[in-house]
């Protein structure tokens, strides 16, 4: 093994589209001959003894950030670290010794107070002032003891700076990138006389605005011919026209052949950050409808590579 080879930690949540960042971020940095990374993913499920325990079975930023501590301290054992990188600060809030003893790297989609604001959406909802005061102070310092933040929008940069009292010069915008090689349509989509396939992709089908879509399918499907397909983890009832897929992985060879297969993909989110799903349209050359929440806009331009629609707006 080179030793000129810089060792860095890699420890990234397991939660929502965070999962598919982190397989992103894995096969790409084996390719990358000037590191050696070491992987932490802290999982979001909760069984056994811990799940009795009631502030941690409860408290997703205590869960990642006790599992990241013993994760560090395990990788600086098996072979001396000398970078870290961490996303999102959910997984540093409480390993904030190793942010001064590394160099690090905080990355994430969003603040806990974007968050909070999209936590209706979420079934989330912020705690009293007390509580609220010290989670912003722990994120403060975290961000902080960083040696940098990247932000994977200008939004979530904008955030960082106003709320957590960041200089502006030590946050950088960076969005999550999907491998476009991988992503490319094999042959260049073409005027077709079938049905216009439009597809939807996100887990929890109302927060992703699936329900709308839904009804908007149901009247359009009374004008022309169209098919729905739903990528979603919940149970939605067969109809004429309609697909949906349960059990589909992410980055798959089947879920990346129902983007190849499409004519228009669609997710009129009510809440989200910057969803993964809206560059793996892009690189797959699908036009796009989304909503104008929080980081969506900078990368569904109107007009230009897709449309933002208001969230809830069916006939839009």
């Amino acid at each position: 093994m080179n030793k000129t080879q810089t060792h860095i930690g890699f420890i990234i949540e397991q939660a929502l589209g965070h999962i598919t960042h982190g397989q992103n971020l894995q096969a790409n940095a084996a390719h990358d001959p000037a590191i050696v990374p070491h992987w932490g993913l802290p999982q979001f499920a909760v069984s056994g003894l811990a799940a009795r325990i009631p502030v941690y079975k409860s408290n997703w930023t205590v869960r990642a950030s006790l599992q990241a501590r013993r994760m560090v301290a395990h990788m600086q054992q098996q072979h001396p670290l000398d970078a870290l990188f961490f996303h999102t600060q959910i997984t540093a809030v409480i390993a904030q010794n190793w942010l001064h003893k590394l160099p690090s790297v905080i990355s994430l989609d969003a603040t806990p107070r974007q968050y909070d604001s999209l936590g209706e959406f979420y079934q989330h909802e912020a705690g009293p002032d007390w509580l609220e005061q010290q989670k912003w102070r722990l994120n403060r310092d975290a961000f902080r003891a960083a040696r940098h933040v990247v932000a994977w929008t200008e939004w979530t940069r904008d955030g960082v700076v106003a709320e957590y009292e960041v200089p502006f010069e030590k946050v950088t915008v960076i969005p999550p990138g999907v491998n476009s090689a991988e992503w490319q349509r094999p042959i260049p989509r073409h005027r077709h006389n079938n049905p216009a396939k439009i597809l939807f992709v996100g887990g929890d089908l109302a927060r992703k605005g699936g329900l709308d879509l839904l009804e908007a399918f149901r009247a359009l499907r009374q004008e022309t011919a169209v098919e729905l397909h739903l990528v979603t983890r919940n149970q939605v009832e067969p109809e004429p026209g309609l697909f949906v897929y349960n059990n589909m992985q992410p980055n798959s060879a089947a879920l990346k052949q129902l983007y190849f297969d499409s004519d228009i993909f669609c997710l009129p989110t009510y809440g989200d950050c910057l969803p993964m799903v809206l560059s793996e349209a892009g690189a797959t050359g699908l036009p796009v409808v989304s909503t104008a929440v929080a980081g969506i806009p900078e990368i569904v331009k109107e007009g230009r590579n897709g449309y933002l629609v208001p969230a809830g707006d069916v006939s839009a």
